[in-house]
């Protein structure tokens, strides 16, 4: 049997995982084009700012890729023949397969106005990215950032963090106004201000303009010039759908995948941030762009590639990240419409964070520490906790295991209810009863 995996992310070596604790001898070939193989891009932020070395990215040791016992090739893949369950190399070589997992991730949606190949426009989709936001940012520089989510805020900080001086430019009138309220977003807004970031509402880049091929400002739509040495831009992702297309596998805005992560061809399974899956919360097919779905489905379809008929069950989506400094937890649904400053989905983000069915808001604390709970008639939909983290692993418990909340929602609705102390008192409770 030979299992052959495209990607090196983690939905990838989560398959090499899953594959290796059910077949120990079948072969394994992981093919890749990121010259770094597995790392982790999470980490990304931190390089920038400094809390990071390169080498921390590399979770994995020489002994763990041995004891996995899998060939590694650094190749570009050109297209998948499933007729002859083959796949063309870029160097016209041919692979063939038994088993063929595409985790090929997501790139970053480039920008399109003219100058946008100027040297010194930046985005963060990998590792080499990192090192070239880093060669740029010297101290006393300017640098525009555009975008939204939580790319744009890991550009901004990474680039203040070395000295630069930052205006961020945001399309609409307050920051990622379809996951945030108002009042989360102007609390992320009021820490980058105060760490001297200048905002710039209702803006938005019509042409970067150059000297001798480098940046050296931007022209607004509006007519305005702003002098700057680099642009840097996270204005979403996009899947990266051009092998599904060769292959004639069928896809939506990802590759549609069952609950067993097959394609249309039992043969072909995707994970990652390339497969679209079947979200039971909202009972759409979404796609996320989060660490640890990618790893849950990675090893569900390794499982299944080896034979285990394993279903994968899409859980709530949380990411635990830091929004100017603020650590944050966003978990299930919790917001709806359309970012201006995204395209699509972002990075660190869930298309199920943005489908809010009906629900009753609650919410307490209007500083940094900040809750905010969206309420069904039994459980919770959706919640997200600013500053004091305490309360997020409750809450994401309460989330996993589906634990009805009746008994306290009416409690939750009560005028200057303190959130915090119903909550843990419910849990409390509810272990001493289990």
């Amino acid at each position: 049997m030979r299992y052959v995996i495209i990607g090196t992310g983690v939905a990838g070596i989560s398959a090499v995982e899953a594959i290796r604790s059910v077949d120990r001898s079948g072969e394994v070939i992981m093919l890749g084009d990121d010259p770094h193989g597995y790392y982790s891009r999470p980490g990304l932020a931190y390089v920038l700012t400094g809390e990071l070395q390169d080498k921390a990215l590399f979770p994995k040791t020489r002994e763990d890729y041995s004891r996995l016992n899998f060939i590694y090739r650094r190749a570009r893949v050109a297209g998948i023949d499933r007729v002859n369950k083959c796949i063309q190399l870029d160097d016209k070589s041919l692979l063939s397969y038994d088993k063929l997992l595409i985790a090929t991730g997501a790139s970053a949606i480039p920008l399109t106005m003219p100058g946008a190949n100027l040297q010194g426009v930046l985005k963060l989709d990998h590792l080499e990215d990192a090192r070239g936001i880093l060669k740029h940012a010297k101290r006393g520089r300017t640098a525009i950032v555009v975008g939204g989510g939580i790319t744009a805020l890991e550009l901004t900080e990474g680039l203040l963090a070395r000295g630069v001086h930052v205006h961020y430019l945001l399309r609409g009138n307050r920051y990622w106004s379809n996951v945030l309220d108002e009042q989360e977003s102007r609390i992320i807004e009021g820490r980058l201000q105060a760490e001297g970031v200048e905002l710039h509402f209702g803006s938005e880049i019509q042409e970067i303009l150059g000297k001798s091929g480098r940046v050296a400002g931007v022209r607004l739509v509006n007519g305005r010039t702003m002098k700057c040495n680099m642009v840097a831009y996270a204005v979403g992702i996009k899947p990266r759908l051009d092998l599904a297309h060769t292959a004639n596998l069928v896809v939506d805005r990802g590759i549609l995948v069952s609950e067993f992560l097959q394609t249309n061809d039992p043969d072909i399974f995707a994970a990652g941030d390339v497969a679209q899956v079947y979200d039971p919360l909202t009972g759409r097919t979404v796609l996320d762009s989060l660490w640890t779905p990618a790893r849950q489905q990675g090893y569900a379809a390794g499982l299944n590639m080896a034979g285990q008929s394993t279903r994968y069950v899409k859980t709530v989506p949380f990411n635990v990240t830091r929004l100017a400094g603020l650590t944050t937890t966003i978990i299930g649904a919790v917001g709806s419409g359309r970012d201006e400053d995204i395209i699509g989905i972002a990075r660190g983000d869930s298309e199920t964070w943005r489908q809010l069915p009906d629900a009753i808001v609650v919410q307490s604390g209007f500083d940094v520490n900040r809750i905010r709970l969206l309420l069904g008639e039994h459980h919770l939909i959706g919640a997200v906790v600013m500053g004091d983290q305490k309360l997020s692993i409750l809450l994401q418990r309460i989330f996993s295991e589906k634990i009805d909340i009746s008994s306290i929602h009416e409690k939750l609705l009560y005028k200057d209810v303190k959130i915090a102390d119903v909550v843990v008192d419910f849990w409390s409770k509810h272990l001493a009863s289990a």
